[in-house]
């Protein structure tokens, strides 16, 4: 641990919050709000799906109702900078954000797909949206990477562009997260 210049019985250690105290990786299902998981995204255009992804964390409770617009703006905002549709049909549009008490992620699927401008220029059909603290770009940086790990993954993605409720797709996120054998 960096010396800080307080006394040894004053400093604590920073861990970044998708470790668990055990020092082991936080799980995906763990990261993913099941509550508001959305099997079906109405939404037609992007900033709509960022919208309707941030509107469901707030009514499942996930995040303050108040500071939907807030978080909103500054995703959208992230997503002109630079599209969050790295291909092969999936997107991770994210941010860190002063309205973020916790670091909080949802799922959301279009079966008709997206334009999230991605890089392959292909519709998006797997959104993974992911909000952290303002104070913690260790931690995101972590967590992205911990996404993004997953969604390399073919049958991942196959799976859950075909999971066609919450249900499906939280047991496939919990699947995704056992050891893989051999």
């Amino acid at each position: 641990m960096p010396d800080l210049g307080f006394p040894a019985s004053e400093q604590i250690e920073v861990v970044p919050a998708c470790r668990r105290p055990q020092g082991k990786i936080m799980r995906l299902s763990e990261l993913i709000h099941g509550p508001s998981v959305v099997p079906e995204l109405q939404a037609s255009d992007r900033a709509g799906v960022i919208r309707e992804l941030m509107q469901s964390l707030a009514d499942h409770g996930a995040i303050e109702s108040d500071a939907v617009d807030a978080i909103t703006r500054a995703v959208i905002q992230r997503e002109n900078q630079g599209s969050t549709g790295f291909g092969k049909g999936v997107a991770v549009p994210h941010v860190k954000h002063e309205s973020v008490t916790r670091m909080i992620a949802t799922i959301g699927r279009s079966s008709r797909g997206v334009d999230f401008a991605a890089l392959d220029r292909a519709p998006v059909y797997t959104i993974v949206l992911l909000l952290s603290p303002a104070n913690a770009p260790d931690a995101h940086l972590a967590a992205m990477e911990r996404i993004f790990r997953y969604l390399q993954r073919d049958s991942f993605r196959k799976f859950l562009r075909q999971a066609d409720t919450r249900e499906a797709i939280l047991d496939l996120l919990s699947e995704a997260d056992e050891p893989q054998e051999g």
